[in-house]
């Protein structure tokens, strides 16, 4: 099925973007904009709104319509494929499969100042009425916060022998939270530590298939909660003990 983007009708292909330009506000950093636009392969494309950010800065929204369609039956997404539980089906699964808590440390490692997605995940009261890990029987959450070094990370890991690493990464200028991400898989394998955990990153430009590429057991992105990183946890080690690893 070929789809295409929708504003008033169905493919109408009409869109919205926005972007930044390093012009003074005026006609002409409006028409820079429009130019822009129509080069990124937009149609008819009007600046709807243009604003100053700073000296010498115009934020701009250009809306248009674009030709580009989508086969949806062609589209593959390497994507975590485990079940989600509820909070109490979890707690059971543990109690049935384990005789001990299982052991979760997270935090926003590197320069990373952003808590709310580790937050979220981990924190007690959770998020949006789910609540996060420290709520959780059979689980001891270790929440280390923001701006952890990563061999300081991997210091608490050990120190608490944890099951589980939980990291977060929202600040991703300049792709910093790769570098990041594949600087804690060199630590853990330096200290032959990697197959001893699961290792998961979550945050706002993170994919399961991102972050199976940079070594990683699984990637969730926006729109998830303590319990499908719960239970695909559990549900993994569960299968790694089963497995005798």
């Amino acid at each position: 099925m070929l789809i295409k983007p929708y504003g008033d009708t169905a493919n109408d292909g009409k869109v919205e973007v926005s972007f930044t330009l390093p012009m003074a506000k005026g006609p002409e950093a409006t028409e820079a904009a429009r130019q822009i636009a129509k080069k990124m392969g937009m149609f008819d494309p009007n600046v709807v709104h243009a604003e100053t950010i700073g000296e010498g800065y115009t934020f701009f929204v250009i809306y248009g319509a674009i030709p580009h369609t989508v086969e949806t039956t062609e589209i593959k997404v390497r994507k975590v494929d485990t079940p989600t539980y509820s909070k109490e089906q979890v707690e059971e699964m543990i109690a049935d499969h384990f005789d001990r808590e299982i052991v979760f440390v997270g935090a926003s490692t590197g320069s990373d100042a952003h808590t709310v997605g580790i937050d979220a995940i981990m924190n007690m009261k959770g998020y949006a009425g789910h609540y996060g890990l420290e709520r959780y029987k059979h689980i001891r959450a270790y929440n280390m916060g923001s701006q952890v070094p990563n061999e300081v990370f991997l210091q608490k890991a050990k120190a608490v022998k944890a099951d589980v690493l939980l990291v977060s990464q929202t600040v991703t200028q300049k792709d910093v939270h790769l570098r990041n991400m594949i600087e804690l898989v060199e630590l853990l394998e330096a200290e032959g530590m990697r197959d001893q955990v699961l290792l998961i990153a979550g945050g706002a430009r993170i994919t399961h298939e991102l972050a199976k590429e940079l070594g990683y057991d699984a990637g969730f992105g926006p729109g998830n909660f303590a319990e499908d990183v719960a239970s695909f946890a559990v549900l993994e080690l569960i299968r790694r003990q089963k497995n005798g690893q």
